[in-house]
């Protein structure tokens, strides 16, 4: 049964039966054997010429009786053909035919109750094994690593196709998510025009091709100008081709081909998670034919591609996703900070508006609307906030093109083009709105998209554009496109702003209950560190200063090291006990902040400590050093700590140096401490600020691991930062930055 070429209307294109053309291309022959009964079901014509049979007279007849050498050949592959879906190539072989011995490329598909065996006769000069083109795969590879973005990858994988087929143009097709499909890659040479970055609309590739190209990934076309090769059966069922190396291909697409300029295409399917991501396509000026092996080798080398594309793109997400995660987690704290939500979120709108990369922002509940950075009117906000409240319930919701959906958006596209929204709570309407302004954009396509059907004998048919000039569009009312992650990103800010709101409640009902628990729990912990560890360690002490005046005079000298030894650990277990008290009452003290005058507290500590360093030669460098509000005590301790540590730390100096100064930074005071000491390594920067951390000997540097420990919880008590940078024998900076005004409270 041969299929006849019929007048295409306008819908055709979408409906035309292209996986049961009917026939094949020329260059090669197909024979369809029934599994059931290994009979020769489908055959096409051209085995007359190759082989001198009658086409109808070996229907229904065994395979093995009809042509037994091909049977003996290929009798493993047809007991085990592949599964639907799957092409596999055999191998080459040499065939007995009418004309004398030839060269095919054998493959095997299946369809239905058939196995399909497909012989290509090998073209002239064809590469003989993938010897030849393992060079350029390896190389390929190897290049893989260094690309160091999409667009190099791309280009690569252009460069390497056609290095290994010889075609005249090879372009990197990506589709959008209309299926308009755009060259963001090309390498040619001067026998084809560039395509690159040319757009071409959907319908150039219909949905149907598209599943083909899905399941089936490599296609070629040796000759736009070739002539059918009909099928012939006894059943009336036409043959699936969906899975043929030579299925034919629709006169559309070969009028499409010719009309472009180029008689002969391969196109190779480029995969995301199985679906279709783009193509990469071959052009060529001639009829070209590629042998199976190149073709293969081609799969290979876009499988490969394929995977490392995935794989950079998964990268990018990762960060975008690391990225806005770091924003999500400062609103989180902002939120949290308040006592509601909203507060954190109105308080805040460089970085809600940087969430979503967005230029303008509204919280809107039933009773209120805050507008933040560049957005439409407020009316215009209260009213796009009802339309979405009655529209769009859903969790998330994103439009590039808001006046598409929403008509009245086109009275304020240059501030709300593009339209990213929240819904908090469905049962009071709450939205949290982003916006993105119009970007004006020309694109170009490969030739006027809006014109595919002309008058001809009185009736319209489907004709592919005769042009491919750069045909240009400008595109308004639109822009940029939401990505993947920047919908995650407020989905996920979505699902936290929930959480707290439900969460809340719950929380205050306990909070109290959890403090009262936690505040007894630290009184314990002073009482048995004052009173069970505090007075043994006297003891030791007293016991052991008795001993060493009493008998002093009778104890060797071994003996007297082991009572110095006793009363020095004694002492600094005491000391110890005191600083580990202190740091855990610390958190439970009111603060009861005042001014305090920094430089002439500076001044204090300064003379306390040279007082016992006075054999040492110090240079103190005193700034600027202005009053803070803070709890005069603590902030005491802060510098204390810090201006000890560097007299302690410059001690192996012959002339210390130790520079106290101030800065100002966006509603705070930034103080440091300089020093030329001995420094620390910045990859323990992690354990400075811990308790009982050292990053140095105790026999070298006295003191307990406490100080700085106590410096940051104080400092962040006032609700400041502290931290530190240093480098091993080239001294050390520690800083602390203090808010204007602090929380006044009581503990926290």
């Amino acid at each position: 049964m041969t299929l006849q070429t019929q007048d295409i209307d306008l819908t055709a294109c979408e409906r035309e039966p292209i996986h049961i053309p009917g026939s094949i291309q020329p260059h090669g022959l197909l024979l369809a054997v029934r599994l059931a009964d290994r009979t020769l079901a489908y055959a096409s014509t051209n085995i007359a010429e190759v082989f001198g049979l009658d086409p109808a007279g070996t229907l229904g007849r065994p395979f093995a009786e009809i042509l037994p050498d091909l049977s003996r050949e290929f009798e493993a592959p047809l007991a085990d053909p592949p599964p639907a879906g799957t092409t596999r190539y055999l191998r080459t072989v040499e065939i007995a035919t009418a004309q004398g011995q030839r060269t095919y490329e054998a493959a095997i598909s299946r369809s239905g109750e058939c196995a399909v065996l497909e012989l290509e006769e090998t073209p002239p000069e064809a590469v003989s094994s993938l010897d030849s083109l393992y060079p350029t795969l390896r190389r390929f590879v190897e290049q893989l690593q260094g690309a160091s973005s999409i667009d190099v990858l791309c280009g690569l994988a252009a460069q390497d196709i056609r290095r290994m087929t010889g075609f005249d143009r090879v372009l990197i097709y990506r589709f959008d998510e209309l299926w308009n499909g755009t060259v963001i890659a090309e390498d040619r040479n001067e026998v084809l025009p560039s395509y690159l970055d040319l757009r071409f609309p959907a319908s150039d590739i219909p949905a149907q091709a598209r599943e083909l190209y899905r399941r089936n990934r490599l296609r070629i076309i040796s000759d736009a100008n070739y002539t059918p090769v009909p099928i012939q059966s006894r059943s009336p069922e036409p043959l699936d081709l969906s899975d043929s190396v030579l299925r034919s291909v629709s006169p559309v697409h070969l009028e499409y081909m010719r009309n472009m300029g180029t008689l002969a295409s391969m196109s190779i399917s480029i995969l995301r998670d199985g679906q279709l991501w783009g193509l990469i396509s071959c052009h060529n000026k001639a009829p070209k034919r590629v042998s199976l092996q190149v073709r293969n080798a081609c799969d290979f080398l876009t499988q490969i591609f394929s995977l490392q594309l995935e794989a950079r793109e998964n990268t990018t997400l990762a960060e975008d996703r690391v990225r806005l995660g770091a924003v999500q987690t400062r609103l989180l704290a902002h939120m949290a900070a308040e006592d509601h939500f909203i507060a954190g979120l109105v308080n805040h709108p460089d970085d809600l508006m940087l969430l979503a990369g967005a230029e303008g922002a509204a919280v809107l509940t039933q009773d209120h609307c805050w507008c933040l950075g560049q957005t439409p009117a407020e009316e215009d906000v209260r009213t796009l906030f009802a339309w979405l409240s009655r529209h769009h319930q859903e969790d998330v919701f994103a439009t590039d093109c808001l006046s598409q959906v929403y008509p009245a958006a086109k009275a304020y596209t240059d501030r709300a083009s593009g339209l990213l929204s929240i819904s908090i709570s469905k049962a009071h309407s709450s939205y949290v709105l982003w916006f993105r302004p119009e970007v004006v954009q020309t694109v170009k396509w490969g030739g006027n998209p809006q014109k595919p059907v002309q008058e001809e004998a009185g009736t319209s048919r489907l004709h592919p554009r005769r042009s491919f000039e750069i045909w240009k569009e400008t595109v308004r009312e639109q822009s940029l496109a939401w990505d993947r992650s920047e919908i995650e990103a407020v989905r996920e800010l979505r699902n936290a702003i929930v959480g707290i709101v439900l969460r809340r409640a719950e929380e205050l009902a306990s909070i109290s209950e959890e403090l009262r628990r936690s505040n007894k729990e630290l009184e314990a912990f002073s009482y048995s560190v004052s009173h069970d560890l505090r007075a043994p360690f006297r003891h030791i002490v007293g016991y052991s200063e008795l001993l060493k005046k009493q008998e002093w005079a009778d104890l060797s000298e071994k003996g007297k090291r082991y009572i110095d030894t006793i009363i020095d650990s004694a002492y600094t277990a005491g000391t110890l006990v005191d600083n580990l008290l202190r740091f855990s009452q610390m958190g439970r003290t009111a603060l009861k902040p005042r001014r305090v005058d920094i430089h002439h507290l500076i001044d204090e500590i300064r003379q306390q400590l040279t007082v016992h360093a006075a054999s040492r030669r110090i240079d103190w460098v005193i700034g600027d050093l202005p009053e803070v509000t803070a709890d005069p005590v603590l902030i005491r301790l802060v510098f204390e700590n810090l201006l000890d540590n560097a007299v302690k730390y410059t001690r192996p100096r012959e002339k210390a140096r130790i520079e106290i100064g101030s800065t100002r930074n966006d509603g705070e005071t930034v103080f440091f401490v300089r020093d030329n000491g001995v420094g620390f390594d910045m990859k323990y920067i992690d354990k400075l600020f811990g308790v009982f951390q050292r990053l140095h000997r105790m026999e070298d540097f006295e003191g307990t691991g406490i100080g700085l420990a106590n410096v940051r919880r104080i400092v962040e008590r006032h609700g400041g930062r502290a931290w530190a940078e240093g480098a091993l024998d080239r001294g050390a900076t520690f800083s602390i930055a203090l808010p204007d005004h602090i929380m006044t409270e009581g503990a926290a």
